[in-house]
């Protein structure tokens, strides 16, 4: 659950846990900052995967969703604000776990983008109990790790089912 940070309680990035729960700052832009986290995590995830492939996202996952209650927490603490919109991390996490099923393509990681915001923004359950039940820095976390799992699922139906067919039309 979402709640309204008033425009004038804006920590400064110059704090490491602000900088990091704001994505690098995209959790200040304008309109739909949920929406600007998870752009800002698709090249992060795209250079980690030509790196070291998706063990290398995956470990990377598991880094930044331990840092991310941490920033969260951070950012919670200075705004007093349960869940504000500028905190971006968790939908960082969320993405990148799509991003597990996707090969290195723009197409596949423009799909994994389109499920994991659909998973995000409209919460079927269990992700609106855990947005509704969980509090704390792990419930900013958490509803965005099961709409990450929940855009993995269909992802990789969609490549293991449909991409034998495309291949066919190209």
């Amino acid at each position: 659950m979402t709640s309204i940070t008033p425009k004038h309680i804006r920590p400064p990035l110059a704090h490491p846990g602000v900088l990091l729960a704001t994505w690098f700052g995209a959790g200040y832009l304008p309109k739909a900052p949920g929406t600007w986290g998870s752009v800002g995590a698709l090249p992060f995830a795209w250079v980690l995967v030509e790196i070291g492939g998706l063990y290398a996202l995956g470990a990377a996952t598991l880094v930044v969703f331990v840092i991310g209650l941490w920033a969260s927490k951070v950012y919670m603490d200075k705004t007093g604000a349960h869940d504000p919109g500028a905190i971006v991390i968790d939908e960082v996490v969320g993405q990148w776990i799509v991003l597990l099923a996707a090969p290195l393509d723009v197409l596949p990681y423009a799909v994994a983008f389109m499920l994991f915001r659909f998973f995000d923004v409209l919460k079927p359950w269990p992700i609106s109990w855990a947005d509704r039940h969980i509090g704390g820095a792990m419930g900013v976390m958490v509803d965005d790790v099961l709409a990450g799992i929940a855009g993995l699922g269909v992802l990789y139906l969609v490549i293991l089912y449909a991409e034998p067919y495309l291949l066919g039309v190209l």
